[in-house]
């Protein structure tokens, strides 16, 4: 079986030297808690795929039904942002760009480092040729993404969902979209989530919140979280589309991001 996902590996190759220092039995906990050999049975399985149909796969081999409310507000072209909350890491990820993909075809995702391990998606990943180039062609060949008619899609809090005032909910939106939808005319459709992860992962937050841990430690377990919504429901209201032209110089750009922030919450209310 091919070792697309080895802990082991990525740890001793990492630049942290916290991480490199980790002893082996601690190694060997992460690769059971992050369900490693779980998750290379499905890229065996499935990683021949396309991004599409791998998708979609994910989706079946998991039992995962979608219940997309508001499907008739994705618009025909596909010059947008479609932004979505983080509740759960994994999941909502493989439906935004799964329903995305269903409509407009070929995509691209704005997403991190841990996509490369995974090759269906690797080609998916907004400018994701040019990593281990110059910083300034990067960005070039990223502004190259953004002016272009191809569908991005985005979760604008940048990490998933955490317990805030009580209840889950992203931290503060980036800016950058609000950005990138003026400069490069790109008009931005929300989506809702509904649902949350397990409480271990909140309560994991919690607890190292209140030990002043800075490392983000409950992200190991959302991989577990994504086989937790095996067999179940998970519903998603698209919203209407908003013009790039709303984001005037009436408020800053943060302030845009997080009336967006707002409106896509307030599509819940609306189910």
């Amino acid at each position: 079986m091919e070792q697309y996902i080895n802990i082991k590996k990525e740890i001793r190759n990492s630049e942290s030297a916290f991480l490199k220092k980790l002893p082996g039995f601690i190694i060997t906990l992460i690769t059971k808690i992050i369900k490693q050999k779980d998750l290379n049975l499905l890229l065996n399985k499935y990683g021949h795929l396309n991004a599409y149909d791998f998708l979609g796969a994910m989706l079946e081999e998991m039992q995962i039904t979608i219940d997309v409310k508001g499907h008739e507000n994705l618009p025909d072209h596909s010059k947008c942002f479609f932004v979505a909350n983080h509740p759960f890491g994994v999941a909502d990820g493989m439906i935004l760009t799964y329903l995305v993909s269903r409509k407009y075809g070929e995509y691209r995702s704005i997403g991190n480092d841990v996509f490369l391990l995974i090759p269906p998606l690797k080609p998916t990943i907004a400018a994701i040729n040019v990593f281990g180039t110059s910083q300034r062609e990067y960005y070039r060949e990223l502004d190259k993404v953004y002016n272009s008619e191809l569908p991005i899609t985005h979760f604008p809090a940048g990490i998933v969902s955490r317990i805030v005032n009580g209840k889950v909910m992203d931290g503060p939106w980036h800016k950058s979209m609000i950005t990138k939808s003026v400069s490069c005319q790109r008009n931005i459709v929300p989506l809702h989530f509904q649902g949350k992860n397990s409480q271990l992962f909140y309560s994991i937050y919690r607890i190292r919140k209140l030990l002043g841990i800075k490392l983000n430690i409950e992200l190991m377990l959302l991989p577990r979280e994504f086989f937790n919504k095996k067999g179940k429901t998970l519903t998603v209201q698209i919203g209407k589309m908003i013009p790039h032209t709303t984001f005037d110089k009436s408020r800053s750009h943060v302030e845009w991001a997080q009336w967006l922030k707002e409106e896509t919450y307030r599509l819940k209310s609306n189910n």
